[in-house]
């Protein structure tokens, strides 16, 4: 399958996280394409030198660079920020995307249950510590991806790391819904800024996420993915669309589904939980609880 086709792009810089797989790699490729030089994050050196091999092949020039990091690990969340903050002085787009689901409990380096310290609180952390060089890069676009699984998904503050009665799917959909509260609180604190907060589903798509921590056995995700799956090309097309697209310029606080703005669950929009959710999280990543 060929990429999708992104916005024009020359002379904006991207960085993406889980950039070396899935519909993080086509993202990057297809920005690239578009004349955007690309930051791409992933755990695995081959895997990201690879990635920037192919995009040098495909895109024409040298438009790709890789930074590996865990992002479950805190520290190397600050590290991976404190050197695209020293290589380059501003950022038009962050695209968090890095994103996994586990069949058992498991904790991160900090103490912190894996599901929450990789697809929440790694894109608060990652977004806060990059703030100002996305403000020099103004007007500057952020772009998490969510999932529908939101719509599944419990607001548990009082258990965020799920201690009690661990199931990975329910688990993975709650933290899904924590990305939208994060996505709406952020956008309404950057309100004036010229820098935008969108988060989107991108799709039930064929990738090894539901196997890689053997969330689902391979056989039962093989045949779920052949039935009802889409490609990754297909999956990655709302992502690209909101980091380049003239007409999403300006919007901030949305949630899309298949390139265009749709209502998400009602608990989504609870300002009360996203509010205390953003000082929880400030708490867990040892930052101040005001501002961005």
């Amino acid at each position: 399958m060929t990429d999708p086709i992104a916005a024009p792009m020359a002379g904006k810089r991207v960085l993406i996280t889980g950039a070396t797989a899935g519909i993080g790699r086509i993202t990057a490729r297809a920005l690239a394409k578009a004349g955007a030089d690309v930051i791409l994050v992933g755990r695995n050196p081959a895997k990201g030198r690879d990635a920037v091999a192919e995009i040098a092949r495909q895109a024409g020039g040298d438009q790709a660079s890789f930074i590996q990091a865990d992002l479950s690990v805190q520290a190397e969340v600050r590290r991976l920020a404190d050197e695209v903050a020293g290589r380059w002085d501003r950022l038009d787009v962050l695209i968090n995307n890095a994103g996994a689901m586990f069949a058992r409990r498991q904790e991160s380096a900090d103490g912190i249950e894996m599901t929450l310290a990789v697809n929440h609180l790694a894109y608060y952390l990652l977004t806060r510590r990059l703030f100002e060089q996305l403000r020099a890069g103004a007007p500057a676009r952020i772009v998490n991806v969510a999932s529908g699984a939101h719509r599944r998904g419990r607001v548990r503050l009082g258990d965020l790391q799920n201690r009690r009665r661990y199931r990975g799917f329910r688990v993975y959909s709650d933290s899904k819904l924590l990305n939208l509260l994060f996505t709406y609180e952020l956008a309404r604190r950057l309100d004036g800024s010229d820098v935008t907060a969108n988060c989107l589903h991108p799709g039930f798509v064929a990738t090894d996420i539901g196997t890689a921590h053997g969330v689902v056995p391979g056989l039962v995700w093989s045949l779920m993915t052949r039935v009802a799956a889409i490609s990754p090309e297909d999956g990655a097309k709302t992502s690209i669309h909101l980091a380049g697209a003239p007409e999403v310029a300006g919007l901030s606080g949305k949630y899309f589904d298949k390139c265009r703005p749709v209502r998400s669950s009602p608990a989504s929009y609870d300002r009360n939980t996203a509010c205390r959710l953003w000082d929880i999280s400030a708490e867990l990543t040892s930052l101040g609880k005001e501002g961005v």
